[in-house]
């Protein structure tokens, strides 16, 4: 079911990792050799995926590789909306997919690459079309973000939305479908794509649309899915239930999990996208989730839940529900601020 492990998302992307608190990646790099090792040891055949880098940046990357990050991961990871927010052409994807090829020897996986509908959606029919041409034979894996628009009522409050100006508004129109449940015109054209491009979609907590994307899904003949599995929501009242249910929902299809999102009160900063003040408490997370949904072959005890999260003794302070959202902060997060 579990077909790779992404660790973290976006990371080079301040709405995803806070630059502040590590302004040379190096506590990041860190996080990433311990995941890495710990999803090693639980599954030595799961291949490990670099969260995509958004910008795509090769100096990030041989920053990452300096680090020794590039040596606890088996992939790397782009993401790229050229049309939408990127500062280069939608032509240029073969061009950016060769500065990464040039960097590392590692397979580049496009982990989310989409088109807003949010101008005109015979835009987004022909950034759907091109980028399939494009990007056919140059990634192994590619996602299309994503199968819904964001709904309107969320808010899509990014760090920084103050220079984003009118792009902010794409943000809820990079969906295959609209908030009301009906097709756009791109939806007949991703299914004609649907066997060699995969679909990244973010679930929040408790999502009531999970049980609808996966009949979407299959009804479009999707097979690889990406989606995540948050290491904020992992101390909410109810989390494993709730993982247990998304894991399987999407036991049909071949997925990359992505573990992001720091919980506030383990951060050096509390919010999500702070360093961890112990990044092996995000190793033991990753190590554990591995262990319950792509244990390797062999027989042996499951892991407990790691100390201190909300399924382990004593119990861990109540977080304000985050939803899992591309550039998104929660709904309670944002009325309690």
């Amino acid at each position: 079911m579990i077909e790779a492990a992404m660790i973290w998302n976006e990371p080079n992307n301040k709405s995803h990792w806070d630059p502040s608190i590590d302004p040379d990646w190096a506590l990041f790099a860190d996080h990433v050799m311990r995941a890495g090792a710990a999803i090693h040891a639980i599954n030595p055949g799961l291949p490990r995926v670099l969260g995509g880098m958004s910008p795509i940046d090769p100096h990030w990357l041989r920053r990452m590789a300096d680090h020794g990050a590039l040596e606890a991961v088996d992939v790397v990871a782009v993401h790229g909306f050229p049309i939408d927010w990127n500062l280069w052409p939608l032509d240029a994807w073969p061009e950016k997919i060769a500065e990464i090829q040039a960097v590392t020897d590692k397979p580049v996986w496009v982990t989310e690459v989409g088109v807003s509908s949010f101008g005109a959606e015979e835009v987004q029919v022909f950034g759907l079309e091109r980028t399939a041409h494009l990007l056919r034979g140059r990634a192994e894996r590619i996602f299309w973000y994503s199968l819904f628009d964001l709904p309107q009522s969320w808010g899509a409050e990014t760090r920084h939305r103050e220079a984003e100006g009118s792009s902010y508004y794409r943000h809820f129109h990079l969906g295959l479908i609209r908030e009301d449940g009906t097709p756009k015109p791109a939806l007949e054209v991703y299914a004609r794509h649907a066997a060699e491009i995969g679909l990244m979609q973010w679930f929040h907590f408790d999502d009531p649309r999970l049980d609808e994307a996966v009949a979407w899904m299959k009804r479009l003949g999707t097979r690889h899915i990406r989606t995540g599995l948050s290491w904020a929501d992992s101390f909410r009242p109810g989390a494993v239930d709730w993982f247990d249910r998304l894991m399987a929902a999407l036991a049909d299809f071949d997925v990359t999990v992505t573990f992001c999102f720091t919980p506030a009160h383990l951060g050096i900063l509390p919010h999500h996208t702070s360093a961890a003040r112990e990044p092996q408490a995000f190793a033991d997370f990753c190590a554990w989730m591995i262990d319950r949904y792509a244990p390797g072959r062999g027989v042996r005890p499951a892991l407990a839940p790691p100390a201190g999260s909300a399924h382990a003794l004593p119990p861990a302070p109540e977080l304000s529900p985050l939803h899992f959202d591309r550039d998104e902060r929660l709904a309670a997060e944002r009325s309690a601020a």
